[in-house]
C-alpha cells in the first residue's frame, strides 16, 4: 500500500493511493494526520479500510505534502554509503553520524526546493528514509523491522558552506524548504527487500547519483537500533538513512543545485521524489 499526505480543495488529509487517484482515510482512520493514524492504527488496518474504497480525488489534482507533515523526529545519517565516506575522505566509522531536521524544511513532491539567498552552494542529496510506524526504545536489531511502517524517498539539500561552519551539521540542513519527502510511502510489505533498492538521483535529467541501497555502512536495522538506546522512536518519526557518492561538492568542478534546476531521487520499488528548484526571493 502506498500511503501519502495531500491538499485537496484546500483542505489538509491523508490517504492510499489507488490506481490514478486517492482514497481519503481521514474520515475512516478518525484521525487528521497520517502521524496520528500510524500511533492508532496498524498498517494492515489502514489496508483494509482502503481495501474496495473509491477514489477521492485524482492524483493530478491534489497537493502533495510531505509523506508525515508534522514529524516529532527528522533524525538524519551522514557519511552511511561507504563511496560517499570514501568520496569524502572520512575515516571508517564505529557509529552512525546523526544530525537533526526541522519539520518546516521539508516539502512535498513537486514543490520547490529554494536555495537560501545566503549561499551558492545548495547541494543534492537523494536518500532513502523509513517512517516509523510503531513506538519503542531499545529496539533490538533482530526486530527493528517490526517497527517500519514504510519507506519513501527523501531529498537531504544541502546548504554546503553552512553546513561546513562547525563540526555540527545543523545549520546548513535546516533552512526552510530544502528537504523534499515523497511522494508517498510504501508499506513493507509490497516494498522491497531493502538491500536489493537502488537509489538514483538526477539534475535536469542527468545522472548525478546512482547506487544500491546496499552500500549503506550501517543498515536499516542497525540505525532503529542504535538510535532508539537514547530516543524512543514514535509513530510518524523519520529516519533518512544517508547519501551516496556523488554528491555535488567534491566533483570537479563542484556542481550545486540553482534556480530553474530540476531534481529526482528515485528508489526502485518506491517511487520517484521530483521538485523544481528556485532562487528565495525570485518571481
Amino acid at each position: 500500500m502506498k500511503l501519502l499526505s495531500y491538499r485537496h480543495n484546500g483542505r489538509d488529509t491523508f490517504g492510499a493511493v489507488t490506481g490514478k487517484g486517492v482514497c481519503d482515510l481521514a474520515p475512516r482512520a478518525g484521525t487528521r494526520t497520517l502521524r496520528e493514524a500510524l500511533a492508532k492504527h496498524p498498517v494492515a488496518q489502514l489496508a483494509q479500510l482502503a481495501q474496495g474504497a473509491a477514489a477521492d480525488a485524482r492524483l493530478d489534482d491534489i497537493i502533495y505534502l510531505p509523506v508525515i507533515p508534522d514529524p516529532a523526529k527528522i533524525l538524519c545519517v551522514g557519511l552511511n554509503y561507504e563511496a560517499h565516506r570514501i568520496e569524502t575522505g572520512r575515516d571508517k566509522l564505529k557509529y552512525p553520524v546523526l544530525f537533526t531536521r526541522f519539520a518546516d524544511t521539508q516539502v512535498g513532491h513537486r514543490q520547490p526546493l529554494v536555495k537560501p539567498s545566503e549561499s551558492d552552494k545548495f547541494d543534492f542529496e537523494g536518500e532513502l528514509a523509513v517512517v516509523i510506524g510503531r513506538r519503542g526504545r531499545r529496539i533490538p536489531e533482530d526486530r527493528a523491522l517490526d517497527h517500519v511502517a514504510g519507506y519513501t524517498c527523501y531529498h537531504d539539500g544541502s546548504v554546503r558552506d553552512w553546513q561546513g561552519h562547525s563540526p555540527q551539521f545543523t545549520p546548513g540542513k535546516n533552512f526552510p524548504a530544502t528537504g523534499g519527502m515523497g511522494p508517498w510511502m510504501v508499506t513493507p510489505d509490497e516494498a522491497p527487500p531493502v538491500p536489493a533498492m537502488v537509489l538514483t538521483t538526477r539534475l535536469n535529467g542527468v545522472e548525478v547519483q546512482k547506487s544500491g541501497v546496499s552500500d549503506l555502512i550501517f543498515s536499516v536495522p542497525a540505525l532503529i537500533a542504535y538510535i532508539s538506546r537514547f530516543t524512543e522512536l514514535a509513530p510518524g518519526d523519520v529516519i533518512a538513512t544517508g547519501t551516496p557518492g556523488g554528491v555535488g561538492y567534491v566533483r570537479k568542478p563542484p556542481l550545486y543545485m540553482k534556480g530553474g534546476d530540476e531534481v529526482e531521487a528515485e528508489i526502485t520499488g518506491i517511487g520517484t521524489l521530483s521538485h523544481p528548484v528556485i532562487a528565495e526571493g525570485a518571481s
